[in-house]
């Protein structure tokens, strides 16, 4: 490879956001002097933290390159996100374009009359020779707007600093009219940002942030970061949030803070990005390590970068006093209902679910065929901790695992599964490839009531059973969404798409489908007419039965003390229950 003739000169980046109402900003990138014929101009094909390709350059127009006296350079494009620039000297180059930023809940890009939400990888283009090189960005913004990154300031207003292009694309920035707040925990500097209006309460957001980021360290010792950003989109409709190496960005309708269940949702899910500062951001896996952001980034352990931080989001939230105990086992008792709910858990694996994460959709068959990253890998997680507890005489637990990951296998390093089973017998002197073997590159298939039984737990969905047809309907629409893999409706024939018009003649609507189902008795035969590309048909259901009352976890008869200690072991808090099997108060 040539390299530039000017060692460590900085990557230059300005920002223009000359229309934000119409979404447009110019951007310019300076890139040093280079004795190359050709320098390849890129924008990533994908963003870190979503594990699929996107049309990002597709917000790119007007691209032109010029040499060091001004004059333009031919260029052409080779690929989607790729532009080679044509030189004949030595010459530093600039590249200018226009950017188009109009996709909040992607969380790459956002302008307009209020703020700007910039993430590198839709916005700032790079060149393979320079990302090494460090890098400055200045933005020109409207009067009043305030400027925000997880990245060094620089030397002016809007202006920052990183070491690499690796930081920068890492390193969101928020501009705009917000709300800010700062604190100081464990000796670290940390900032909250909100933009946009709504019934959050930044006192009590500031106060148990405060509590999350202390209470890392239980799983942890020490921080990869001197200062982080919370990022807080409060918006018209758009939600989720992204993970980055000193901040997040995290989305939510704007009146979906102040009840309790929506706030759990947002502080769990500051907790998720929070532990990813360290699962993903500090440590991953070899496939993500360097990032390539022109490709597919493969690995069979995604289910460990996403699952196992959703299994330690509510942990810390626990841990920290801000979620009680029976909200904490309600949510494990709606994960381990929704794994019982998904017949794709008989089909694959969570190895197998990492691999094909990159392509994955969602829908009937996804659902019927698949897991997710996510979902199964948390339970994964759950069942590795309670082994590992269980091999080391609660000694160990999947915490340790995480640590030693951080200790061993930091970047510029990358773990594969045999690093982590060989982590794995260090902590407790056990082989772990048939464990690995059979919960990790085999469908997982758990008997929930004898793992809980570790910790003096059990399932309980009562008694009581009702009509089930194995279908559900599309919103408003009477189109089915999904039709369970071998339940009732399945068995009669009907598939996701088909439109329900009647129940044994009688017309159905949407609001009175679910009263109509419970109109019959499990093992009723009943007549389904439906359209089926467009044409009338009647099938003939056999109702199934499903359970009544929402899966709940309680605790087992006459709990052991060697469960009430594996219970403490596996959560840091004292057995909640009273001798009734209350929770306390």
């Amino acid at each position: 490879m040539v390299a530039s003739t000017s060692a460590f000169a900085d990557v230059i980046y300005k920002i223009d956001i000359d229309q934000p109402e119409h979404h447009l900003a110019k951007v310019s990138v300076s890139f040093p002097q280079t004795n190359v014929s050709q320098l390849n101009v890129n924008l990533p094909v994908w963003r870190t933290g979503k594990y699929a390709v996107l049309p990002l350059a597709d917000g790119v127009r007007n691209f032109v390159a010029k040499d060091e006296q001004g004059q333009p350079l031919h260029w052409q494009r080779t690929a989607s996100g790729e532009w080679q620039v044509a030189l004949t000297a030595p010459t530093k180059v600039t590249v200018t374009y226009q950017l188009y930023a109009n996709e909040l809940g992607q969380r790459v890009r956002h302008i307009d009359g209020t703020h700007a939400y910039l993430d590198a990888s839709g916005v700032m283009m790079y060149s393979p020779m320079f990302r090494d090189e460090p890098v400055q960005v200045a933005l020109q913004v409207p009067n009043g707007w305030q400027s925000y990154s997880g990245m060094a300031a620089g030397d002016s207003a809007h202006s920052f600093t990183a070491a690499n292009y690796d930081v920068l694309i890492d390193s969101p920035i928020e501009t705009g009219i917000s709300h800010h707040r700062s604190f100081k925990a464990d000796g670290k500097q940390y900032d909250l940002v909100v933009w946009g209006e709504g019934n959050y309460d930044l006192e009590q957001m500031v106060t148990d942030l405060n509590k999350v980021t202390q209470t890392s360290q239980q799983i942890w010792n020490g921080y990869p970061f001197e200062r982080y950003l919370f990022i807080v989109h409060a918006t018209s409709g758009a939600r989720g949030a992204t993970e980055h190496i000193n901040s997040t960005i995290i989305q939510l309708p704007r009146f979906n803070f102040r009840e309790r269940e929506d706030y759990l949702r947002f502080i769990s899910t500051a907790a998720h990005e929070f532990v990813h500062t360290w699962n993903v951001k500090a440590y991953r896996p070899q496939g993500l390590v360097p990032y390539d952001f022109q490709h597919e980034n493969m690995s069979d352990l995604l289910w460990m970068a996403e699952g196992s931080t959703s299994y330690f989001q509510n942990q810390l939230l626990l841990r920290a006093g801000i979620m009680t105990p029976k909200e904490f086992l309600e949510d494990v008792a709606k994960r381990i209902d929704r794994n019982q709910q998904t017949p794709g858990r008989e089909q694959q694996s969570v190895a197998e679910t990492s691999l094909n994460e990159w392509v994955a959709g969602g829908g009937d068959y996804a659902r019927n065929h698949s897991v997710n990253i996510y979902s199964e890998g948390y339970l994964v997680s759950m069942a590795l901790d309670y082994q590992l507890l269980s091999d080391t005489k609660l000694k160990s637990s999947y915490r340790d695992l995480q640590q030693s990951l951080y200790q061993n296998f930091s970047l510029p390093k990358g773990y594969n599964a045999a690093d982590v089973r060989g982590l794995l017998q260090k902590l407790s002197g056990k082989d772990y490839r048939a464990w690995w073997q059979t919960n990790v590159e085999t469908p997982i298939s758990y008997d929930f009531d004898k793992l809980l039984a570790n910790a003096g737990l059990r399932t309980d969905s009562g008694d009581k059973q009702q009509a089930d047809f194995g279908m559900q309907l599309a919103g408003d629409s009477l189109k089915l969404s999904w039709v369970a893999r071998n339940g009732a409706a399945w068995q009669a024939g009907i598939a996701a798409g088909d439109e329900l018009v009647a129940i044994d003649g009688i017309k159905v609507t949407p609001k009175s489908f679910a009263k109509r189902v419970q109109d019959f008795n499990v093992g009723d035969e009943v007549n389904v007419s439906l359209f089926v590309n467009n044409t009338l048909q009647t099938k003939q259901l056999t109702v199934a039965a499903t359970a009544k009352d929402k899966l709940a976890l309680k605790p087992v008869d006459k709990p052991s003390r060697a469960q009430k200690a594996f219970f403490k072991a596996w959560l840091g808090i004292d057995w909640p229950f009273t001798k009734d099997g209350e929770f306390e108060k």
